[in-house]
């Protein structure tokens, strides 16, 4: 019977790359490769899987540069025999498995990186208190006692999980390893251990404190310093004052998040705060020195003769502490002109002796073209 002659395919025609490609690029044209043919990616594909296999084993060599050397130089004979052997020779890599040899090219995508234990080290849960604030409280400030819930690190077992005198055995199933591993047809694939979750250890004999979680929940009371002028929704982050971590990792954070109550009359805009004050006709006809409450007591104000309803006054310094800043915001303080709904006779009488000695003429005001355009725009 005729043998038929197999010519193999060049190796770095097979990878994509030129005979200079550095060890990067033959890294990423495999990875590339391996991604596209992997057999989990091409289920009962056995073409893929072929190609897979060639893409592997040129790697192998091309990788070595002891055989890239004897491949560049002698070709495919250079497996072949005496050469140095056949990368896939004996179903291995040089007795070595595919996962403990491209482990560092696949990494976790198909789990595949050799005996890693997966890490018991666990950061606690982070925890969030909402503290509800006065108006004045969040302006001025305030401290606070708090009391909260949180699972700290059993002391009995020093967050072990074990028994006093007791230490985590090696897990049976994966022998300490971590993972298992299973053969899929010319190659072995490596799976985090279920029954450990891959640390290679388990608790036999666990605490009777915590039962084995390694943390007990307890009350932990806080001093909350609340700063000067925090605002609705403010959220204040105490690091470390979290759940505690599990095996030795850390604590996570307690955020406190501020929510303020509304003022009887005044609005709070950033920094500055706002409130009207109504203001009787006379008044605005005479002008008047009027008292205003501000958060810190009574201040004056002058209001002049004349006065228009909506008029604004500034009185500096008044408001909202800037935040871990110095200084402060103003109060403003709009004056409305209040109209009465009822009058006795004697005001009724003046008011009409007055009314007939002021003559209005109830006619529209003609606006600029300036106050126009600035309606269109606005």
């Amino acid at each position: 019977m005729a043998t038929a002659n197999v010519t193999k395919v060049d190796y770095y025609e097979l990878l994509g790359v030129s005979k200079t490609a550095s060890e990067q690029e033959l890294k990423t044209a495999y990875r590339k490769l391996a991604m596209q043919f992997h057999p989990d990616r091409n289920p009962n594909n056995p073409e893929a899987e072929a190609k897979f296999k060639e893409c592997s084993e040129a790697y192998s060599a091309l990788n070595d540069p002891e055989k890239r050397a004897a491949y560049d130089r002698y070709g495919h004979a250079a497996f072949q025999g005496g050469g140095g052997g056949n990368p896939f020779q004996g179903g291995g890599f040089g007795g070595q498995d595919v996962g403990d040899i491209f482990g560092d090219i696949f990494g976790e995508m198909f789990n595949m990186g050799g005996n890693r234990k997966a890490s018991r080290v666990q950061r606690g849960r982070d925890l969030r208190y909402d503290m509800n604030l006065e108006f004045t409280e969040a302006v001025f400030g305030v401290e606070r006692e708090i009391t909260i819930r949180r699972s700290e690190t059993c002391t009995d077992c020093r967050g072990t999980g074990a028994a006093a005198g007791k230490a985590a055995a090696t897990c049976p199933q994966c022998k300490g390893a971590g993972q298992m591993r299973f053969q899929q047809g010319f190659f072995s694939v490596a799976r985090t251990c279920p029954q450990c979750s891959g640390t290679g250890t388990v608790i036999t004999d666990p605490c009777k404190t915590c039962g084995g979680a390694t943390v007990v929940e307890h009350e932990h009371k806080l001093l909350v310093k609340v700063p000067a002028g925090v605002e609705q929704d403010t959220r204040i982050r105490y690091q470390g004052e979290g759940e505690s971590g599990r095996y030795g990792g850390p604590a996570g954070d307690l955020y406190v998040v501020l929510s303020v109550k509304k003022h009887k009359f005044f609005e709070r805009d950033g920094d500055d705060l706002h409130c009207v004050i109504p203001i009787s006709f006379p008044q605005a006809a005479l002008g008047a020195e009027l008292e205003v409450e501000t958060l810190e007591g009574i201040e004056t104000i002058k209001v002049p003769e004349g006065v228009q309803s909506g008029k604004e006054f500034r009185l500096r310094g008044k408001g909202v502490p800037h935040l871990n800043e110095r200084g402060k915001g103003d109060l403003i303080v709009e004056v409305r002109v209040s109209t009465p709904s009822r009058l006795t006779k004697v005001q009724r009488e003046l008011m009409k002796q007055l009314s007939e000695t002021m003559v209005v003429e109830n006619e529209p005001h003609s606006r600029g073209l300036f106050d126009k355009m600035k309606d269109i725009f606005s």
